[in-house]
């Protein structure tokens, strides 16, 4: 929140829905399940915008505008 110039990805565990209230830039968001397998994906989420829970998910990630090129149904692996 209140962050210009992001280049980073932050990872929020036990989550299932998220809000860009703050944001002062868009983002990607990915949403996963309990085995890191993408079960959403959001592109370029503006500022002030909701994103209510998903069934299954239990994991958040939220990163700047093009930063992966993800596809739904890949795994994602976290070292």
């Amino acid at each position: 929140m209140f962050k210009r110039n992001i280049n980073y990805a932050l990872l929020f565990e036990h989550c299932n829905s998220i809000h860009t209230f703050f944001m002062k830039e868009n983002i990607d968001v990915i949403m996963c399940n309990k085995d890191n397998e993408i079960l959403f994906y959001f592109p370029n989420i503006g500022k002030n915008k909701v994103i209510l829970p998903k069934k299954d998910v239990s994991k958040v990630i939220e990163l700047p505008c093009n930063y992966f090129n993800i596809k739904i149904k890949e795994k994602l692996f976290f070292k």
